[in-house]
C-alpha cells in the first residue's frame, strides 16, 4: 500500500464551499453529505449529452438531443387539452416543441425568426417527432451560447436543493479535489487493474466526464472509473459485515451441550423423519453453539424445506442448557402459528413456552412479561412487541429471526441486548427467500450460512398457468367444484379496495363478488387493514374450515400453513415480484393433494412481464426463481431492504458487479489479517456516521 496523503476532505465540512450556510448545510445532510469528501462519493445517477448539437434530421425517438433551429411558425391548438405547437427547421428538417404549460411572453419569445437551443427527449405526436416541454433558450445571433463542455451529471436531491445547485457544489468540491487527493484506500494494483491513475481521477471523471466518454457505458455501470468505484465499496460493505462478526467473535457466548436422548425422544414423537439436509443443517448449527462465542449463521429454506422444525431443535437444545429462547416472526398470524406448533412439541419434553404480540390484553401481556423475566417461559415467541422496552429475558441464550429481511439491523440489535447477564445469545437467521451465492456473499458476509436444499420426501410440484381475466367465469366455476369437494382455495389481490390510479382487482369487491356468485361458498376476507384480533379471527376460521375461500392480500405471503388448500388463484400477478409470487404460491402444496396456482393477468401483458411469469410457470425451484428476480429487479427488491434500510449501495450493483466478488473477499482477508488502519479508513468513507452494522 503505498503512502497516502492524509484525508482532509473527509475532516473538511461542507460548509467551507461557498455558499453553504447552515441551513443549506442541513438540507444536504439528508443526502448524507456532511464533509466535502460525502459530497465527491455522492455519484451521478445519470448522465445527459448537452456538448453537441444534434441536426433535427437525425433526431431518433426517445433518445434525448440537443437540437438548434429557426422557428418558422408559431401557433396556440385548441383541441382536449390548450397547447402552444412552436416549429422549428436548421436546414436538415423540421421539429414541433409543444408546450401545455404557457404564457404570452412565451410565445412571444419564440416568435417568427428567432433562434431556439433545446435540450428533450422526442416522442411521437400529431405532427410526427415533438418535443414536449424541452428545456430551452433564446440563442443570439451573435453571441453564442457555448455548449456544456462535459457530459451533464443528474444527482439525487432531496427537498430543498436543486438539480443546479448541487452541480454547482460539485464543481466547487472538484476543484479541491484536484489540490487535496483523496486518501488511497486500496493496493496499488487495484487503479492498475481498471486502467485508473488515481482515485482523484476517477471521482473528476464520473462528475464530469469529457464530450468523448460513453454515454452507454456509463449508464450502465461499466466504465472502468464506476467500477473501480465499485469494487471499493463492495469491499468497505464485506470489512463492515467482517467487523460485525470479529466483533461477535470477541464477546462470550454461552456454551451448550445437546442432550442426545431429548433429542431422539422429540425426533421419535414426530410423523414424519426429517430430510438429510435439516439433520446437516441442525448439526452445523449444534457446533455453533457448543462454542463459546456467539453463533451468526443464517439458515437459508425454499418454502416447505422445513427450517422451523430445525429452529425447534435448536431451541430443545439451548432450553436443557438452561437458557431461554426468543423466536420473532413479522406478523401475529406467524407468530400464532409458531407458538401452536412450538407448543405442541416441547410441552411433552417440559419445556414452557408463551408468546407476546400487540393484540395481547394487559393482564396477559404482563403475565407473558412477567414469565419471561422469571424464566418459568423457556421458549419465547413473538412479533416487534419483542423488541420493545420492558421485554427483558432471565437468560437469554438463542434468538431466531424468521423471514430475517423483514428486520432491521437496528431491532436485532436490540433484541440480543435484552439479557440480563453480558452473555450475547446465539442468533439464528432463516429466510425462505432463495438467495444467490455471491448475493449472499455481500449482503451477508458476517454470517456462516447453511441451506437446506432438500424438500421432504411426497411434496408434489405445483401445477402453475398463466390465464386471461376474460377466463374468469371458467376459474369461479373451477373453484366452486373444488370447494364442494371439500377443498380450500385462497384468492390473492393486490389491492384492498378500489385505486383511482391502478385498475387492478381489489379484495373488499372480489370478495362481495364471490360471495353473490357462489352463494353456498363460505367467503372470508383478510388484508393489512384489519385489526390483529379480526385478522386472526379469519384465519383460525379458514384453519378449521370453517371458510373454504379466503379472499386475501399478500398478507397470507408468509407462514400460513392450511394442508387442505391446494387452489391458488393470484391476480394481476405481473405487479408483484418472482420473489413474492413464489412464496405465495408456497401457500398451497403443503397436503398430499395434486396443487395449482392460477396467475390471472390482465389482457395486455407486456414481454417483460410475460417473461417474469414464464418463469414461476416452468420452476418451481426457489433459487431459479430468485436469480431471475435478481436480474429483473435488482436486490433491494429481492432482499427486502428498501424497507429495512439494511443494505444500500451508492454505486455498486451485485449482480452487475457479482465477477468482483471473489477477488474482493481475497483482498479484505488479506487487509484484516494485517490490520490495515486502511480498512477503518474505508468503512468511515462509504458509511460515515451510520455505524449501527458494527454492533450486531
Amino acid at each position: 500500500m503505498p503512502n497516502s496523503p492524509s484525508n482532509l476532505l473527509d475532516d473538511t465540512n461542507v460548509t467551507v464551499l461557498k455558499g453553504v450556510g447552515k441551513h443549506l448545510a442541513a438540507t444536504l445532510a439528508k443526502l448524507g453529505i456532511v464533509t466535502v469528501s460525502d459530497l465527491l462519493f455522492h455519484l451521478p445517477m445519470r448522465y445527459v449529452d448537452k456538448t453537441r448539437i444534434t441536426p433535427i434530421g437525425d433526431v431518433r425517438l426517445h433518445i434525448h438531443s440537443v437540437i438548434q433551429g429557426r422557428v418558422t411558425g408559431n401557433q396556440i391548438n385548441f383541441g382536449k387539452r390548450r397547447s402552444l405547437s412552436v416549429t422549428l427547421d436548421d436546414g436538415t428538417g423540421t421539429i414541433s416543441l409543444r408546450f401545455f404549460h404557457f404564457n404570452a411572453a412565451q410565445k412571444t419569445q419564440m416568435s417568427p425568426g428567432a433562434i431556439v437551443r433545446c435540450y428533450a427527449e422526442p416522442r411521437r405526436g400529431t405532427t410526427g417527432l415533438e418535443f414536449y416541454h424541452p428545456e430551452y433558450s433564446i440563442v443570439d445571433d451573435e453571441h453564442q451560447t457555448p455548449m456544456e463542455e462535459t457530459l451533464s451529471p443528474v444527482y439525487g436531491l432531496t427537498e430543498g436543493i436543486s438539480q443546479g445547485r448541487l452541480r454547482k457544489l460539485t464543481e466547487l468540491a472538484v476543484a479541491q479535489l484536484r489540490t487535496h487527493a483523496p486518501q488511497e484506500l486500496l493496493p496499488e494494483q487495484i487503479n492498475r487493474q481498471f486502467g485508473i491513475a488515481s482515485l482523484s481521477e476517477a471521482l473528476d471523471y464520473l462528475h464530469f466526464p469529457p464530450p468523448s466518454a460513453s454515454v452507454e457505458l456509463l449508464t450502465e455501470g461499466h466504465h472502468p472509473c464506476q467500477q473501480r468505484l465499485a469494487f471499493e465499496e463492495l469491499l468497505a460493505h464485506y470489512a463492515v459485515r467482517q467487523e460485525m462478526r470479529m466483533l461477535a467473535q470477541t464477546e462470550k457466548g454461552p456454551t451448550m451441550t445437546a442432550d442426545e436422548a431429548i433429542t431422539a425422544t422429540f425426533l421419535k414423537s414426530l410423523p414424519f423423519s426429517l430430510t438429510g439436509a435439516q439433520l446437516r443443517v441442525f448439526e452445523e448449527i449444534k457446533t455453533d453453539m457448543c462454542k463459546a462465542v456467539p453463533m451468526l449463521r443464517m439458515v437459508q429454506g425454499d418454502v416447505g424445506s422445513g427450517k422451523t422444525l430445525v429452529a425447534a431443535l435448536a431451541a430443545i437444545m439451548a432450553a436443557q442448557a438452561g437458557y431461554q429462547v426468543a423466536i420473532v416472526a413479522p406478523t401475529s398470524i406467524l407468530a400464532e402459528q409458531h407458538f401452536a406448533n412450538f407448543t405442541q412439541w416441547l410441552k411433552p419434553l417440559g419445556i414452557g413456552t408463551t408468546w407476546l404480540v400487540g393484540r395481547l390484553t394487559a393482564s396477559q401481556k404482563r403475565q407473558a412479561l412477567a414469565d419471561i423475566t422469571e424464566n418459568r417461559a423457556q421458549v419465547v415467541i413473538g412479533t416487534h412487541a419483542l423488541f420493545q422496552e420492558g421485554v427483558n429475558f432471565h437468560r437469554l441464550g438463542l434468538t431466531v429471526i424468521d423471514e430475517q429481511h423483514r428486520f432491521g439491523v437496528d431491532q436485532r440489535l436490540r433484541l440480543r441486548e435484552k439479557n440480563i447477564d453480558n452473555e450475547r445469545p446465539h442468533q439464528l437467521v432463516m429466510t425462505a427467500t432463495p438467495i444467490p451465492r455471491t448475493l449472499a456473499m455481500t449482503a451477508y458476509a458476517e454470517l456462516d450460512y447453511s441451506v437446506i436444499d432438500e424438500l421432504p420426501p411426497g411434496r408434489k410440484p405445483i401445477n402453475t398457468v398463466l390465464i386471461k381475466q376474460k377466463r374468469r367465469i371458467a376459474v369461479i366455476e373451477r373453484i366452486e367444484k373444488a370447494c364442494k369437494e371439500g377443498k380450500q382455495v385462497y384468492w390473492v389481490c393486490p389491492l384492498v379496495e378500489e385505486s383511482e390510479t391502478l385498475e387492478v382487482a381489489n379484495a373488499e369487491a372480489t370478495a362481495t363478488e364471490l360471495q353473490e356468485i357462489m352463494p353456498d361458498v363460505t367467503v372470508g376476507l383478510v388484508h393489512g387493514r384489519l385489526k390483529p384480533a379480526e385478522k386472526d379471527h379469519v384465519m383460525a376460521e379458514f384453519k378449521t374450515a370453517k371458510l373454504r375461500l379466503l379472499v386475501a392480500t399478500t398478507v397470507i405471503e408468509v407462514g400460513v400453513d392450511v394442508p387442505n388448500a391446494n387452489l391458488m388463484i393470484i391476480e394481476n400477478p405481473e405487479r408483484l415480484g418472482l420473489a413474492q409470487l413464489h412464496q405465495l404460491r408456497g401457500r398451497v402444496g403443503r397436503g398430499s393433494a395434486a396443487s395449482h396456482c392460477v396467475l390471472m393477468y390482465g389482457d395486455k401483458l407486456s414481454q417483460n412481464a410475460r417473461e417474469r411469469l414464464n418463469v414461476l410457470r416452468e420452476s418451481n425451484d426457489g433459487f431459479v426463481i430468485a436469480q431471475k428476480d435478481l436480474e429483473l429487479r435488482g436486490p433491494g427488491e429481492l432482499l427486502g431492504t428498501r424497507q429495512t434500510g439494511d443494505m444500500q449501495f451508492r454505486i455498486a450493483d451485485t449482480q452487475r458487479d457479482a465477477h468482483m466478488v471473489e477477488q474482493i473477499h481475497q483482498i479484505g482477508k488479506q487487509l484484516m489479517q494485517e490490520e490495515n488502519a486502511n480498512i477503518k479508513n474505508l468503512i468511515a468513507r462509504w458509511f460515515g456516521k451510520n455505524k449501527v452494522y458494527a454492533q450486531v
